[in-house]
């Protein structure tokens, strides 16, 4: 058996059609309120911050996968990740599962220096704290034997479906919309974004591998970056119109903020889109060289074309 905690998003739900696609049959979907992807999935309804119940969601599954988010809240996040975390592991640990944590860049420091594996953890702000403090939580219970894991580390996505992101909201999907896109910060700095199926595929993937386990994984990413103006030129190309775009300055958001909760809570992501985003993932590529990336214009014809289908 393998458990998708947090089968309701697009990673999850990417995921579970990876899994049966390539791998198994014998899948189990894990929410509060789960809906099946495939006709063979396994439902069960769990709350994560309930001790209980996540160990009734994970006994019988070889391999967990742990893919639950919660919404931009930085209080939420404070308040809940710690306690999902530690649930899952002690679970994992319980039942003897193995444990596959999708995770993001949020702890790294938000400047131009290359990302990889190896990159310490300098968070800025709340969100970044908290990434980084149930990554080690996992870290540690990795170290000292009590879960056999993997954490596999995305940067921001792009993607279709239900996929959440500052470039899907705010431009992409108004591109699809009709309407002008909105950039924060700067046009004109490379951007290194996953799509939401390949990171879903490569997760699946390592998952099924015995020898990912233990280590640290940056999922694989088109290398063949672009600006947002770039970006909106292709997809304005893919969308055949001429599509228009406004970029909003820092103090602009600052502004914006005092009347929108969600800007507020993007705040502190800000200086990564001041500077160039180079995340490297040359170890999947290595590792899995028959692995195909979703190309930049590939991803884009798939996200705005996908209602025309």
């Amino acid at each position: 058996m393998q458990t998708i905690l947090g089968a309701n998003g697009q990673i999850g739900s990417e995921l579970a059609l990876a899994l049966k696609t390539d791998f198994t049959e014998n899948i189990r979907l894990v929410s509060r309120n789960p809906k099946k992807v495939n006709d063979t999935d396994e439902l069960i309804s769990a709350n994560l911050l309930n001790a209980f119940e996540t160990q009734n969601a994970i006994a019988g599954s070889e391999i967990v996968y742990f893919t639950a988010g919660l919404p931009i809240d930085t209080a939420m996040w404070i308040d809940q990740f710690p306690i999902m975390m530690r649930n899952v592991i002690d679970a994992c640990e319980i039942h003897n599962a193995k444990l596959v944590y999708f995770d993001n860049t949020y702890m790294y420091a938000q400047t131009t220096d290359l990302l990889t594996e190896e990159t310490p953890f300098e968070p800025y702000g709340d969100k970044g704290k908290v990434r980084g403090l149930i990554a080690n939580m996992l870290l540690d219970a990795m170290r000292e034997k009590r879960v056999d894991a993997i954490i596999c580390r995305a940067p921001e996505f792009y993607g279709p479906g239900k996929t959440q992101s500052i470039t899907n909201t705010t431009v992409l999907d108004n591109l699809r919309a009709g309407k002008p896109a909105k950039v924060f910060i700067s046009d004109d700095t490379l951007r290194t974004l996953i799509f939401t199926p390949d990171a879903s595929r490569a997760m699946a993937l390592l998952g099924n591998t015995p020898d990912a386990y233990g280590q640290t994984w940056h999922l694989p990413c088109d290398d063949n970056r672009l600006s947002y103006k770039q970006l909106i030129t292709t997809a304005s190309n893919i969308l055949e119109s001429n599509y228009k775009y406004t970029v909003l300055t820092k103090w602009q958001l600052k502004l914006i903020s005092l009347v929108n909760k969600t800007v507020k809570e993007t705040l502190e992501l800000l200086p990564r889109y001041k500077v160039d985003n180079i995340f490297i993932s040359d170890k999947f590529k290595t590792r899995f060289p028959d692995f195909k990336v979703t190309s930049y214009k590939e991803g884009l014809q798939k996200t705005l074309l996908e209602t025309h289908e």
